[in-house]
C-alpha cells in the first residue's frame, strides 16, 4: 500500500483582505501524479508556493509524514530538500555553470562531500539530457535547457516530492515537448510529483489524480478518465470544453 506524504487540512490564505484559497483539502500517496489545473488567478501557485514553505498559510494544516509545518518552526531548507520545487523562470544561479548550479544544493544542504555530489549532479544531467552543457552557463543555455537543468537541480537533492509551478509556460511553444518528455519520464518511473499547468492532454495522460481549481477553492478532483472524461460539476466543464472540442 502507497504511503501517505502530504495531506493538506482546511488550507486558507489571505493575502490582505484577499482570500486567495479556501479551505484546501488533499492528499498525496507515494508515487502520486498530481495535476492541478484551473484558469489564471484560481490559487493554484500560491498552493504550491504554501506547500514548499514560501508561503505562510493563513489557516490549516500542511501534515508531512504525520507532523503538521504549516506555521511551525521548521528548517524551511531542510523540508525543501525533500520537497524539491521547480519554477517557470528556472532560477538558476547565472554565474555558476550547469554542473555548479546542480552541485551547490547538495554541499551546503545536504553537506555532501563535492566529489560525490559531483556524480550525483552528473547522473541526474544524464538523465535529463544535458550532460553535453555541464561546463556551460545559463545565458549560453535555451529556455527548455535551462528547465531540464533546473529539473536535474531538484533531483539531485533526491526529494520525496517534487512541485513543478507552470514548467513550460515560460518556453518558447518549441520547447515545451522536451520538458514534458523528461517529466512523463520520471512519472513512470515512479517519482511523486504535483504539477500546476495548462498542458492538458499532459495533466490527462501523465497524472493519476487532477485537482481543479477556481477562485481559491478545489471544485472537483478525481482520476483523469473522470476529470476530462466526464467531469461532474458545471464550472469543470466549462472550463475543459474548450481542450475537449480540440482533442475530439
Amino acid at each position: 500500500m502507497s504511503e501517505k506524504i502530504l495531506e493538506i487540512r482546511h488550507l486558507s490564505k489571505t493575502f490582505g483582505t484577499n482570500l486567495v484559497l479556501k479551505d484546501i483539502d488533499f492528499t498525496v500517496n507515494t508515487g502520486d501524479v498530481t495535476c492541478i489545473i484551473g484558469a489564471s488567478g484560481s490559487g493554484k501557485s500560491t498552493l504550491l508556493r504554501c506547500l514548499n514553505l514560501l508561503e505562510t498559510p493563513t489557516t490549516g494544516e500542511i501534515v508531512y509524514h504525520g507532523n503538521n509545518i504549516a506555521g511551525a518552526k521548521v528548517n524551511a531548507a531542510k523540508y525543501r530538500s525533500k520537497v524539491g520545487m521547480v519554477f517557470q523562470s528556472f532560477n538558476l544561479f547565472n554565474n555558476m555553470t550547469v554542473l555548479q548550479n546542480c552541485v551547490v544544493g547538495q554541499t551546503r544542504v545536504l553537506k555532501k562531500e563535492k566529489e560525490e555530489a559531483k556524480k550525483n549532479a552528473l547522473y541526474y544531467l544524464e538523465k535529463v539530457g544535458m550532460a553535453p552543457y555541464i561546463n556551460a552557463k545559463p545565458k549560453q543555455l535555451s529556455g527548455g535547457q535551462k528547465q531540464r537543468v533546473a529539473i536535474a537541480r531538484a533531483l539531485a537533492m533526491e526529494p520525496e516530492l517534487l512541485l513543478f509551478d507552470e514548467p513550460t509556460s515560460a518556453l518558447d511553444p518549441q520547447m515545451v515537448g522536451e520538458v514534458l518528455e523528461v517529466m512523463r519520464k520520471l512519472a513512470s518511473e515512479g517519482l511523486t510529483m504535483i504539477i500546476v499547468t495548462h498542458e492538458m492532454a499532459f495533466a490527462r495522460d501523465v497524472s493519476n489524480h487532477v485537482v481543479f481549481m477556481a477562485g481559491g477553492v478545489i471544485v472537483e478532483e478525481g482520476a483523469p478518465d473522470q476529470i476530462f472524461g466526464a467531469p461532474r460539476e458545471h464550472q469543470t466543464r466549462e472550463f475543459l470544453g474548450r481542450f475537449m472540442r480540440e482533442s475530439v
